[in-house]
């Protein structure tokens, strides 16, 4: 991806590919951490951190929110004088994308089915535009280079999902929105997607009055298992994996949090080929650290990708705004590092300008802050693991189950009328510092040097 692809009309004039520049530059179309080539253990940051391009916050918000419309007008949304429709904006709406992808070096990006290609109620029209539109997005990609992380349906805007969609209580609407992941999943397939994301947006409940929840579950784990079955027939080999949120637009929405979409995958089979995409504001709106959700995620083998993005603490509903907080990021980091990386997931920026932000340039600063805030995320974590005391401290913290009764214990040898014997014997257990503050202050050392 050595030039930026450019189609038919050029929509960021005035900006290149942007470079890494390094600490020392006060550019702000460069980055200060992320240098893709740059080796951090056996991989480089291309590697470890697999960014991706959001299609729908990127090309598709204008900045609307409920008190009022939007404030950016895209060129690529212009009426077209002579051949003015829909889908011609969708094809312009798509160039204008895979210059940002090429422009900012990332090597992947996601979509939604109608983000990429207009929508429509009668499913063979929907059907003929994303067939069309995939077809372009597949000469973009060989053109560019540019490879696709994941795609899915869009199965909570339309009116049709108010009441969900795999888990509506109208089956017209269940093969309503098995039309969708249909066509979502050939689509993928057919560009090559390393990856399948179910967002269950509507899949919850607003009042348990008139709301039967298992018979709901049950028609959700139906409804994938049908999906999972169906992609492996056309030859998607890659990860499905489901999004936990708590909820916004429901009340009370069924993939909760990283434990319950565990619990789930578990009770129905699933964990086999379905793992976790974890948005950093979902874990918060469910009362967790971001860092909490990957780290469940991760110890059940179900992490699979990261939604990229962080919430605000002064608003209780789903900003989406770039990730610039490097304790979340570093966090986010050891949890990946620990696990041997996110192949064939990646971190794609779930994420959107403010509404104030207008200029074209702002979407190019959004993304560099959130990749150069993940880089160096990725740079303290590795030093944390590789190079300082951080892990032998924690190895130290449960010394007492590597060997003896306490080794005994967790190789399921002792019953508990031996653990009440110990404690008889062995009197008042001496207190132990967890120190807490001696590893805060070691993330701070490595952090600001």
């Amino acid at each position: 991806m050595s030039t930026p692809f450019i189609g038919k009309r050029e929509y960021f004039p005035g900006i290149g590919r942007i470079p890494y520049e390094g600490l020392g530059s006060d550019n702000p179309l460069a980055f200060k951490h992320y240098d893709a080539n740059k080796k951090i253990g056996d991989k480089t940051m291309a590697e470890h951190l697999r960014f991706a391009v959001c299609y729908w916050h990127s090309f598709c918000n204008a900045g609307h929110d409920p008190f009022g419309p939007g404030t950016r007008h895209y060129p690529w949304d212009a009426p077209l004088a002579a051949n003015d429709s829909p889908l011609a904006r969708a094809e312009a709406k798509i160039d204008a994308a895979f210059e940002f992808f090429t422009k900012l070096g990332v090597p992947y990006y996601c979509f939604h089915d109608i983000d990429m290609a207009p929508d429509a109620d009668d499913v063979a029209t929907y059907e003929k535009n994303l067939k069309h539109m995939v077809a372009l997005a597949k000469d973009r990609q060989k053109a560019s280079g540019v490879k696709l992380l994941w795609g899915t349906a869009n199965l909570f805007s339309h009116p049709r999902y108010m009441n969900g969609a795999a888990t509506n209580p109208d089956f017209a609407v269940v093969a309503r929105a098995a039309a969708q992941v249909k066509n979502a999943l050939d689509a993928t397939v057919e560009l090559g997607g390393e990856n399948y994301v179910f967002w269950g947006g509507r899949e919850g409940y607003a009042s348990l009055h008139n709301t039967n929840m298992k018979r709901e579950l049950d028609h959700m784990a139906r409804f994938l298992t049908m999906a999972r079955d169906y992609g492996r027939s056309i030859g998607f080999n890659g990860v499905y994996l489901i999004e936990p949120k708590p909820m916004e637009p429901m009340k009370h929405q069924y993939d909760f949090d990283s434990a319950t979409v565990a619990g789930f995958l578990l009770k129905h089979g699933l964990d086999r080929d379905f793992k976790l995409n974890i948005e950093a504001n979902h874990a918060t709106l469910s009362g967790h650290t971001f860092e909490h959700d990957l780290q469940v995620a991760s110890d059940h083998g179900l992490l699979g990708s990261i939604d990229a993005n962080r919430g605000n603490a002064q608003n209780g509903w789903d900003t989406d705004q770039f990730p610039t907080d490097l304790y979340d990021t570093v966090g986010a980091m050891l949890v990946v590092l620990r696990q041997g990386g996110l192949a064939p997931g990646g971190l794609n920026f779930d994420a959107k300008v403010r509404r104030e932000s207008t200029d074209a340039e702002d979407l190019f600063l959004a993304h560099i802050g959130g990749m150069d805030a993940f880089a160096r995320g990725l740079e303290v974590a590795h030093a944390l693991l590789t190079r300082s005391p951080w892990e032998t401290w924690r190895q130290q913290r449960y010394a007492s189950f590597d060997s003896g009764a306490g080794k005994d214990f967790e190789n399921g040898k002792l019953k508990f009328a031996d653990l009440h014997a110990l404690a008889s014997s062995s009197g008042e257990p001496a207190k132990i510092s967890g120190r807490q503050e001696r590893y805060e202050n070691l993330l701070n050392q490595y952090l600001l040097r």
